[in-house]
């Protein structure tokens, strides 16, 4: 059971092999003995038995699977602590995301340590203990959310709840060899956590695998009209980066002399450019919303948290955090405006910035310190880990933090997919193509994790792919039959290597005829693929003219879609341009002859 993935228990427990009454024996143990500074409440055997005991429905999806939540996100029952004694309360209701998930069958072990008011990205910030990074215990695990990161990496639950307003939710992944998805602001009911900056706040989640964490995204991501800050996510979602994407790097890196995470990335540059085109821009924009973060009036959000305890009981605060934390008591209502007038400078900024770009590829952190460098220099330090997660939240920008190796000293580096507002899936999409490529063991357990899932379709309810080859192309005469109907680019590929393209006679504008031909052989002919909204496709089919209609048709990654395709008798008088390479490199012919 130790470092099984989603697929892993599912697996077993429907084989018989196993029942979550028997699973929950034999894991109980082990959380027994398991670094006590992961936990600030741990469920004992007879809790995680009345819960697997409670369980009837085998189909859930988490049926039996154990997880764990950081100690700021409410549990029926259970003290709630923010890592502070003395603000504890215990709630009578679960976090809407703990409940969305025990309705889907999982099973609570327990409550994970954090830095203290999730404030810190370091780990080290609590009065129950330090947690040690797992593969070197005098290294950083990060923070805040520490206790739910090493929970995973160590193999005991699949999959852990935290929360992510700097970069709670990547930091911990990156220095745990997992995966941290930090969602789209608001696609997560924030109900039932303890805020840190309330308009800022998302729950994160922490997995060995893309896959996984994608699982459980789809579960917890329910609209919940009791939280405020929730909002509807759109009815057409990128689901996909295109097949070799643009992804921006930073043209400046600051590693703060920390030559291994410098020689890492580089690694991890080298290998990504296989399935990538890196580009590099100017990430200043970035920086400069960063700094807003905690020297601009949002440090008063989460004085807002703290500001009675820190009246009544100043020392119930550790100090680390009373001096980032005091200081906005004096901020006024002007310094607030300022910083939003500043930043909605930068979010154009950064919008256009994105343009440029499929997603943005950065350092999940520009280096790790050693627990004892940090007890040493607790603010600089922590601030620099911050230095490509802090702004993220600010811009409304969605994340997923991927494992991407390891230093030469044995210590986990990883790499942070950034991309606008409801892009989650086409990040999570792109991660489990990066795990394809390059794969990595299951957190710090040492064992290998199961192959990832090649999506068979990249469409849903709402929506419908259309494959087009030739006049529908971008910058083509027929595209705006795309546009007008709201249909939106995914990405520019190539049909399976067993297709003859036509240029069919007497038609104006001209068109192609793309025919498969498996028989006589093929080849990968380029194609661009088009989300069009579900109740406008009709209207498009429509304007096709015979010899051609829409069918299925095949990409090169092995996708069926639809897609253009024409009857075969129209090419007994058409011309056939296979051999070009595209329909562009046909038209590009013809104006060079002057036919056109």
């Amino acid at each position: 059971m130790i470092g099984w993935t989603l697929q892993q228990w599912q697996a077993a427990y429907r084989s018989g092999d196993l029942t979550p009454v028997q699973a929950m024996k034999q894991l109980a143990t082990r959380l027994h003995d398991s670094e006590r500074a992961l936990w600030i409440h741990l469920l004992d055997e007879s809790s995680l038995l009345a819960q697997a005991n409670a369980l009837t429905d085998p189909d859930l999806p988490l049926y039996g699977v154990p997880f764990a939540v950081k100690d700021n996100i409410d549990v029926a029952g259970i003290a709630t602590t923010a890592a502070c004694p003395a603000f504890a309360y215990t709630p009578q209701e679960d976090a809407t995301v703990v409940r969305l998930l025990r309705e889907a069958g999982a099973i609570l072990v327990g409550k994970t340590n954090l830095d203290q008011f999730a404030t810190g990205l370091v780990g080290t910030r609590s009065p129950y203990g330090e947690v040690p990074n797992p593969f070197n215990p005098d290294y950083l695990s990060g923070g805040s959310s520490s206790g739910s990161a090493v929970s995973v990496s160590l193999g005991l639950v699949p999959f852990s709840l935290g929360t992510d307003t700097a970069g709670s939710g990547r930091i911990p992944a990156a220095f745990t060899n997992t995966v941290g998805l930090k969602p789209t602001r608001g696609a997560a009911s924030t109900k039932g956590v303890v805020p840190a900056c309330r308009t800022l706040d998302c729950v994160s989640v922490f997995a060995l695998n893309v896959e996984d964490a994608q699982t459980v995204y789809r579960i917890i991501g329910q609209f919940d009209s009791d939280d405020a800050y929730c909002r509807q996510a759109p009815s057409r979602q990128s689901t996909r980066l295109p097949s070799r994407p643009r992804l921006g790097i930073p043209k400046d890196l600051p590693w703060f002399g920390d030559t291994r995470a410098k020689a890492l990335w580089e690694q991890q540059l080298e290998s990504l450019s296989r399935i990538a085109e890196l580009v590099t821009v100017d990430t200043m924009v970035l920086q400069d919303a960063a700094a807003l973060l905690y020297q601009g009036p949002w440090v008063a959000e989460r004085f807002s948290v703290t500001e009675a305890l820190l009246h009544k009981q100043p020392d119930a605060v550790l100090p680390v955090i009373r001096d980032i934390l005091e200081p906005a008591a004096q901020l006024t209502a002007v310094d607030s405006f300022r910083a939003q007038y500043r930043l909605a400078e930068l979010k154009r900024q950064s919008d256009t910035l994105l343009t440029e770009v499929d997603a943005l590829l950065l350092p999940t952190a520009p280096g790790i310190y050693t627990r004892d460098a940090v007890r040493n220099d607790p603010i600089t330090l922590n601030s620099q880990l911050g230095t490509w997660t802090n702004f993220v939240n600010l811009l409304d920008l969605c994340a997923l933090a991927l494992p991407g190796g390891f230093r030469d000293d044995g210590l986990p580096g990883g790499f942070t997919l950034i991309a606008p507002a409801w892009h989650d899936h086409a990040l999570a999409e792109f991660g489990q193509r990066w795990q394809q490529h390059q794969p990595w063991q299951a957190g710090a357990t040492g064992l290998d994790l199961p192959a990832p899932q090649t999506p068979t379709t990249i469409d849903d309810d709402n929506t419908v792919t259309v494959a087009v080859v030739g006049a529908h192309l971008t910058g083509m005469p027929l595209n705006s039959q795309l546009v007008e109907r709201d249909a939106v680019l995914l990405e520019a590929t190539h049909t399976a290597p067993c297709y003859r393209l036509y240029a069919l006679a007497n038609t104006v504008p001209p068109k192609p005829g793309l025919i498969r031909n498996e028989k006589d052989g093929g080849t990968s002919i380029p194609i661009e693929l088009w989300q069009m909204p579900i109740e406008h496709f009709g209207s498009f089919v429509g304007l096709i003219p015979a010899p051609l209609g829409i069918g299925s048709l095949e990409t090169v990654e092995g996708r069926w879609v639809k897609g253009f395709i024409c009857e075969p008798w129209a090419i007994d008088d058409a011309t056939e341009i296979t051999e070009l390479g595209g329909w562009r490199n046909y038209i590009a012919t013809l104006k060079q002859d002057g036919a056109l």
